[in-house]
């Protein structure tokens, strides 16, 4: 076994699955590669603009002509606006870094946006590894009827060995 990935998202389960494939990987002499990957952020509504006023009409009256093109105040920047979803998945890594320097591992670091199950698939594609390993818990109702938990979306597609850790 030459190449383990794993998904790490700092979640209970990640830090054990990222546990357990740290361990293999020293135990095997094999590479290791975290991945993150966040979500990526929701297309923006758009809100339609307020028609536009006849120029010649005021209060139900006829007036001179009004002047057009008139500016629109920006948006104020919010000051503690939300990282953006490349930060978050380094951020993310920064922490499994952190859990891994105590180790003895050679370990790659991947950042993506997006799907996480796909991105999981690919890159374990991209870096032909042995394994893929991912933390797993117990799924509400909901949560199964809205999408398909990453964990069993990587365990049905892979074309790869897959370890889920409880």
């Amino acid at each position: 076994m030459d190449t383990i990935v794993v998904g790490y998202d700092a979640s209970e389960a990640a830090e054990r699955a990222l546990a357990r494939a740290a361990d293999l990987a020293a135990g095997l002499s094999a590479r290791l590669v975290v991945v993150s990957v966040s979500p990526s952020p929701l297309v923006p509504v758009m809100t339609p603009l307020p028609e536009p006023v006849d120029p010649m009409l005021v209060r139900g009256g006829v007036a001179g002509p009004v002047a057009t093109g008139g500016t629109v105040p920006l948006p104020e920047p919010e000051p503690d606006r939300p990282p953006e979803p490349e930060e978050l998945a380094q951020s993310v890594l920064e922490q499994a870094r952190r859990v891994l320097t105590r180790r003895r591992v050679e370990a790659e670091y991947v950042a993506e946006v997006g799907a996480p199950a796909e991105w999981l698939l690919e890159i374990a594609d991209e870096h032909d590894a042995d394994l893929i390993v991912v933390g797993t818990r117990e799924h509400g109702f909901v949560e199964r009827l809205l999408a398909r938990p990453v964990d069993e979306a990587v365990a049905r597609k892979a074309a790869r060995d897959v370890l889920l850790v409880h």
